[in-house]
């Protein structure tokens, strides 16, 4: 689990490409003090798993399932990405519960300064846009913000000057792809209440009633 707190930008040095799959080797001081083989570390919101590394970065690699639902087929050396370490027990929660296991795409549409702030637009598939609320939590590029705008095409955040400078979001250009991950807690709800409404389902339809169990013997 991750707070969508990002603690470093890294860069990607090294790509050795499969089929369709990435052996990604990144570049990172900071994150690197307790690494351990195994470790989980977020970059741009995905939760890779260390099989390599030294004091100066990590190699991760990254299965067809993420390629094929992440912005990394469009990623090239050399790119700067956010890098988060995994969350340990105790410590403050300041963003929210992310999970490193994004939904899907969006795209960025317009940015707009607003004093010392910058509004960014993103536009995002239904099945993404469903489960975002204004004023909910969603990550972007692993980066937890809070939703200020949300309507059937397009979701807007508020970037502060903090952010602005330790992530990569408002760097990127107009038509740049990122990873979002909604609020797991919606998708769970969502489960629950489809599971729910199946199961009624199924027992309206049922044949069997008060009389049939009575004149089975059964009540």
């Amino acid at each position: 689990m991750f707070t969508g707190l990002i603690e470093e930008i890294g860069h990607i040095k090294a790509m050795k490409k499969g089929g369709n799959s990435i052996r990604l080797s990144i570049a990172a001081n900071k994150i690197m003090d307790d690494v351990k083989l195994g470790d989980s570390i977020a970059t741009n919101g995905i939760c890779l798993t260390v099989v390599d590394f030294n004091s100066n970065g990590f190699s991760a690699d990254v299965m067809p399932e993420t390629m094929n639902r992440s912005s990394f087929h469009q990623q090239k050396e050399g790119a700067r990405v956010n890098l988060e370490r995994a969350l340990r027990v105790g410590d403050r929660m300041g963003g929210h519960m992310v999970s490193g296991h994004v939904d899907g795409l969006g795209e960025i549409i317009s940015q707009t300064k607003d004093d010392n702030a910058i509004w960014v637009s993103i536009a995002a598939p239904k099945n993404i846009l469903k489960y975002v609320i204004e004023k909910g939590s969603i990550a972007i590029d692993g980066i937890s913000l809070t939703v200020a705008y949300v309507d059937d095409k397009q979701f807007k955040v508020s970037i502060i000057p903090l952010t602005q400078d330790d992530t990569t979001l408002v760097s990127k250009k107009i038509g740049s792809l990122v990873n979002l991950e909604c609020d797991m807690t919606a998708k769970y709800i969502e489960k629950f209440m489809f599971h729910k409404d199946e199961e009624s389902a199924k027992a309206e339809k049922s044949d069997i009633s008060m009389n049939f169990l009575k004149e089975n013997g059964f009540a």
